[in-house]
């Protein structure tokens, strides 16, 4: 198993909260904000799942710090998510 952690930007537009993974040019969206959580975090599990599976290479996301200090009027989280490891044979 492998985890990974990467910052996401929520904010809302019109009637929905967003979520985006700066680093990764994902963006998500729900009903609430919670459910946006919910959703990024699932999109993260998918796309690193995929990253494992095929062998992508991922940089290493920015520090919390970094996304903050870009996006001080939003609210900004660490999300997480474990994959399975690449079976090596």
């Amino acid at each position: 198993m492998k985890q990974y952690l990467f910052p996401a930007v929520f904010y809302k537009e019109y009637d929905r909260f967003i979520a985006l993974f700066p680093d990764l040019g994902i963006t998500i969206d729900g009903d609430t904000i919670e459910d946006a959580y919910l959703f990024a975090k699932e999109s993260l599990k998918v796309y690193c799942t995929y990253a494992e599976k095929f062998d992508i290479e991922m940089d290493y996301p920015s520090t919390f710090e970094e996304v903050y200090k870009r996006n001080m009027h939003d609210v900004v989280m660490l999300v997480d998510c474990v994959v399975p490891q690449k079976k090596v044979k």
